[in-house]
């Protein structure tokens, strides 16, 4: 019998499967629920992947359907799911004052995707230091517009739900509507894009942005290096944000169930929440099931790009995109050697890009026939909507998540949780460690294309 060995994709993998199993046994509690009585064991189950995958489909409204208790359960899996198994697992660790050894640290290094080994617990500090900034400033924000709708209390609750599912780009809200209601809200609109870019942006960046500002603010007059990686995630989502802006705001402009009565300012920002928000956060400020098939086709594809690396966003991050684009320009101009901001990209990472956008593609291909298959009463844009919203953890829908049949959602659940722990990582969790090999083949050309 072959030895089974605990490899990191598999501690990564496990890690965020016990979440979940947790979080399904808390949530299927009477106390849980609103009505008081033991949950849907597949409502419970839905409701816990799509809170630890930060993802934010649901299947009963969170808000009127779980109680107090319910919700501070959910949020709780929002807040562990979207700061990453391994970084609140660290993070643990570290307050016990255990050590970190070198699994520990490799482990940390491929949840976040990252290079580097050295300073895993500042790395960490820092991180939850970050995230504890952004969602307190977010919930002083959004206070006085909760608290004159709701009252202190609830709104102060609003407030702090709202802020964590946002920056953690989970998208869950306590609004039967989720943010229709504050369509118009110039300051509710603002804070919560704000809070997802900076969550969807990744903590690289911002510490670079961070360390940027500083320098500036102390005076210093040296130039600022700043990494490829800040490059192009903060280009890419520039790209992004404006043109998914653009699109959506003159693809909705006339229609009278989403923009058409709203003026043009309060069409731009509708337009502009929407942009962000298909970047793996969820919240809605329009019906997006009465929204055109150009609009939701081109909202597919946002969210099948999705954040970037080392954020708590899903899709195939903006680096891969950025990448495949600029390889595709290399090879139309007949160069081998791929370049950004002049410098080469290594080939492993094309490879990689190459082998995610391969296996992203396949999943939710895959996905999209078998719910087509359980549930043929649905349209196919609607189908593949859901099935992208699902693996890039985005959480938008427009409004066939509840009646999907039991299969489907188990398709659903098995893609947020695919979706979140990324595809390869999952495959590696599956195969295992491979032997290196030392063999070179001899080259032979082909014809592609």
């Amino acid at each position: 019998m072959p030895h089974f060995k605990m490899t990191v994709p598999r501690t990564i993998c496990a890690g965020f499967l016990t979440l979940i199993v947790v979080g399904t046994v808390l949530l299927w509690l009477p106390w849980a629920t609103a009505s008081g009585q033991w949950n849907s064991l597949i409502v419970a189950l839905f409701t816990s992947t799509s809170a630890v995958c930060v993802t934010g489909l649901i299947v009963v409204d969170t808000g009127s359907y779980f109680s107090p208790l319910g919700q501070f359960i959910i949020l709780a899996l929002i807040q562990v799911g979207g700061l990453g198994y391994m970084t609140a697992t660290t993070f643990l660790l570290v307050l016990l004052g255990r050590r970190l050894g070198l699994r520990d640290r490799l482990a940390l290094q491929q949840s976040m995707d990252t290079q580097e080994l050295s300073g895993a617990k500042s790395l960490i500090i820092s991180i939850i230091g970050m995230t504890l900034i952004f969602e307190i400033t977010g919930i002083f924000l959004l206070l006085p517009a909760f608290m004159a709708d709701y009252g202190a209390g609830q709104g102060l609750w609003l407030a702090i739900f709202h802020s964590i599912s946002a920056f953690n780009n989970a998208g869950f809200s306590l609004f039967a509507d989720s943010i229709v209601q504050y369509v118009s809200h110039p300051m509710v609109n603002g804070v919560i894009t704000l809070l997802v870019i900076m969550g969807g942006i990744g903590y690289q960046v911002i510490m670079e942005a961070f360390m940027w500002l500083r320098d500036r603010l102390h005076g210093s007059r040296e130039r600022t290096a700043f990494s490829l990686h800040f490059k192009i995630v903060t280009s890419t989502t520039l790209v992004l944000l404006g043109v998914g802006t653009v699109m959506l705001f003159y693809a909705e402009y006339g229609n009278p169930a989403t923009l058409g009565g709203l003026g043009v300012t309060e069409k731009l920002t509708a337009a502009w929440f929407q942009s962000v928000i298909a970047r793996t956060a969820g919240f809605n400020s329009i019906d997006i099931g009465q929204m055109r098939d150009a609009s939701l086709f081109f909202m597919a594809a946002l969210m099948f790009i999705g954040a970037s690396p080392g954020s708590t966003g899903g899709g195939i991050k903006t680096t891969t995109a950025r990448i495949l684009l600029v390889c595709t320009r290399a090879s139309l101009r007949g160069k081998e050697a791929v370049l950004a901001y002049q410098r080469e990209i290594p080939a492993s990472r094309v490879l990689k890009a190459i082998s995610v956008v391969v296996g992203s593609g396949g999943l939710v291909l895959g996905v999209t026939i078998l719910i087509a298959y359980f549930d043929p009463g649905f349209n196919f844009l609607q189908v593949l909507f859901e099935a992208v919203s699902a693996f890039a953890t985005v959480g938008l829908s427009t409004g066939i998540t509840a009646e999907l049949s039991t299969a489907s959602k188990l398709l659903i659940i098995a893609t947020m949780y695919v979706g979140r722990v990324g595809v390869l990582l999952f495959i590696a969790a599956w195969v295992g460690d491979h032997s290196p090999s030392l063999v070179r083949y001899p080259e032979e050309d082909l014809l592609v294309g």
